[in-house]
């Protein structure tokens, strides 16, 4: 079972990664719009040595299918529970950063017997606007990916990082150009709809909440918002853009690790 592997998840072929002893307790890490689960490689390898790491691609990304939308965030968490129990996981840690973060606050809100700890990275309860993810999805349906992946390193990285890690940058670029322009669409039509600003304070997990200083799409004061709102939560910033945990990965990781004392 470790290693790359598939199963059927709602009507959606679902790729996921196994790393670690199965025996231990689990970390399920959620990915953000526009990658896979590779995003998370650095921390997986450390945490793997405490944790069975549960990695997927959300649906309409990487090896996950796309099928048809429409798409919503109820869906998408509903796929994690699924892979879940696909896997026999009771109850496990919640990694998520930005879509990937907004799929874990809606674990920890509907799901709280199934969530021990969370981490939200990046993301928001609200994450930009219905307006906003509406003209992406519609234009992505029109043109494809081509435009959202060569403007999407301004909005992932600080530009000394963009500079200096152009290999990287490359191949997150690549793998966004060859995502499904539909099943990426149908995600933002989720995030579009997703709005959990009245639900969070009902998050009663403790939460990290790791915000990026430079992040232009979610900024420190989402990241102060979800510490306001959900009781047991503690906000950490990171000299970082949006994907912080590429941009800083050994010190992401060590806050992760911290929190969930491995």
């Amino acid at each position: 079972m470790s290693g790359m592997n598939m199963v059927q998840l709602n009507g959606a072929a679902c790729r996921y990664r196994l790393d670690g002893d199965p025996r231990k307790p689990a970390v399920l890490m959620c990915n953000s719009l526009g990658t896979s689960h590779a995003m998370w490689d650095a921390q997986a390898d450390a945490l793997s040595h405490c944790f069975h790491v549960v990695r997927y691609d959300t649906r309409g990304h990487g090896g996950s299918g796309s099928p048809p939308g429409p798409y919503s965030l109820e869906l998408l968490a509903s796929d994690a529970l699924a892979l879940l129990d696909h896997l026999g996981i009771a109850r496990a840690h919640v990694v998520g950063l930005s879509m990937g973060g907004v799929i874990a606050q809606c674990l920890g809100i509907y799901a709280p017997h199934r969530v021990n700890r969370i981490v939200l990275a990046n993301t928001a309860a609200r994450i930009g606007t219905a307006r906003g993810w509406r003209d992406r999805a519609q234009a992505v349906r029109e043109d494809g990916m081509a435009a959202i992946a060569a403007t999407s390193p301004a909005r992932w990285f600080m530009p000394a990082f963009a500079a200096e890690y152009g290999a990287i940058v490359e191949r997150l670029q690549d793998a966004l150009r060859g995502q499904s322009p539909e099943g990426y669409a149908a995600c933002c039509d989720a995030l579009a709809a997703a709005d959990l600003r009245d639900d969070i304070g009902a998050i009663a997990a403790p939460v990290l909440v790791i915000a990026g200083d430079a992040d232009p799409v979610t900024t420190v004061a989402d990241g102060v918002a979800l510490c306001t709102r959900i009781p047991d939560a503690k906000l950490v910033t990171l000299p970082a853009s949006h994907l912080s945990n590429i941009e800083v990965p050994a010190a992401f990781t060590r806050e992760v690790q911290s929190f969930l004392h491995c």
